[in-house]
């Protein structure tokens, strides 16, 4: 067992935060960043409102709203009509989507247990490099996101001002 951080959150809850501060801080064009249950329901965001990684230079993202639960409802949303269609196709299990918009664009990538990995980001972003990022993301997030600490980040999130 881990010892609580100041916050009262365990070592992996926190090398989940750093990942995600990391991943919002290192790569150009990312706008925010959400971490899915299989459920639908938010782990982990890069949200400011949410008390997470957003750094305080960062101008506010443009949409969605730049609220974390509207970019989880999207990421949750499009993971279950990928998985749908992916069924219907019999191809297997979906690793990752990628939707192209005028004003920015939305990744979407399978965590090992079910869960989600979304990021919004600029349009003129390097799409190769934010889905390298995700992909070291989920790589070293997938074994860290037992139901233990998924349970302590939902709780976490709930508590956020």
């Amino acid at each position: 067992m881990t010892a609580p951080s100041t916050y009262g959150l365990s070592t992996q809850a926190r090398n989940l935060q750093w990942l995600l501060t990391d991943l919002v801080e290192e790569v150009p064009g990312v706008n925010s960043v959400a971490v899915v249950s299989s459920d639908g329901l938010l782990l982990l965001s890069s949200d400011p409102g949410a008390g997470t990684a957003e750094p305080a230079d960062r101008p506010r993202p443009r949409g969605p709203r730049g609220a974390s639960a509207d970019l989880a409802t999207i990421v949750s949303g499009l993971g279950s009509l990928t998985t749908g269609a992916a069924a219907l196709m019999d191809s297997g299990s979906v690793k990752q989507t990628m939707v192209a918009m005028e004003h920015g664009s939305v990744f979407v990538m399978a965590i090992s247990d079910g869960s989600l990995l979304g990021v919004h980001a600029t349009p003129d972003c390097d799409m190769s490099v934010v889905a390298y990022h995700m992909a070291l993301f989920v790589g070293r997030a997938g074994h860290v996101l037992t139901p233990e600490v998924r349970s302590e980040l939902r709780q976490s999130m709930e508590n956020t001002p």
